[in-house]
């Protein structure tokens, strides 16, 4: 008896002196992943002692007038101008857009006609969007100006009268919803109007249906970087998690919250990248 206990007690000293190498090597292999030194390989070799040896032509620069089409950039799509809404049609059914289409240029919300789209699908886009929140002010929380910008048609930077209303800061103005905390609330005073200026790279998918690279969105909010390069990691649903259905191109959609939010939106264009 005295001897098996000595071979178990042998047994279970060996099992925890595995179970503590093992650990050591998986933390190992974290500190040489995390530690990773970056080589870039086109400067090893011998290093080059004249400046033109640095220096190439090739291939040219494509040109952007930056303000050629009424202050828009030369090859952007302008997808509303103020004049019409021949660019977006109802999401629901896909019928001509319903929202109002006001003198100064902006559409409105329409409420409970439901959300609006481009006509035209897109991937990795630049995307100017101005939008205003209404006055006299009224509501409050997720309910004063609610409405959207859906990336893709499926990610949301969140469109919110934020001024004197205190929500959750996942779900507030500029918020990837219910995913990123922006950076800071830049809104200017209810019933100015605000600037989104969106960097959106799309995520990628296997054969299989499988994401294996996230998306990423840049926001800038009135000139201040609110959104800094961060990832998507779903879609942002008012309910549950994110889910990452396989995709491709898909349209810029406006939200009508259902609530009469009468968020105005003008001067609307992107630039595909």
């Amino acid at each position: 008896m005295k001897n098996n206990y000595m071979a178990i007690s042998l047994i279970a000293l060996l099992l925890a002196s595995c179970q503590e190498k093992v650990k050591e090597e998986i933390k190992e292999e974290k500190k040489e992943v995390g530690s990773k030194v970056i080589v870039h390989e086109e400067y090893n070799g011998t290093e080059p002692t004249k400046p033109e040896e640095t220096e190439f032509y090739e291939p040219k620069v494509p040109i952007v007038h930056p303000t050629s089409q009424n202050g828009v950039p030369s090859d952007a799509i302008v997808l509303f101008d103020g004049s019409n809404l021949d660019q977006w049609i109802s999401s629901i059914d896909s019928t001509a857009a319903k929202w109002h289409l006001n003198d100064d240029g902006s559409m409105t919300v329409k409420d409970k006609t439901g959300d609006i789209q481009t006509k035209q699908n897109f991937g990795d886009i630049q995307l100017h969007i101005e939008w205003k929140s209404p006055l006299p002010v009224q509501e409050e929380g997720q309910h004063r100006a609610n409405s959207g910008v859906f990336l893709n048609g499926i990610y949301e930077v969140q469109v919110l009268d934020q001024n004197d209303n205190p929500t959750y800061v996942n779900g507030q103005v500029a918020s990837i919803y219910k995913q990123h905390v922006p950076l800071a609330m830049a809104s200017v005073p209810t019933g100015e109007w605000n600037t989104y200026d969106i960097i959106y790279h799309a995520p990628e998918f296997n054969d299989q249906g499988e994401k294996i690279k996230s998306g990423t969105i840049t926001v800038i909010h009135n000139g201040v970087l609110v959104q800094d390069h961060v990832e998507i990691k779903g879609t942002t649903p008012y309910i549950g998690w994110p889910k990452n259905p396989a995709h491709g191109k898909g349209p810029l959609r406006l939200q009508d919250h259902r609530d009469d939010s009468r968020v105005s939106y003008r001067n609307i264009w992107v630039r595909e990248l």
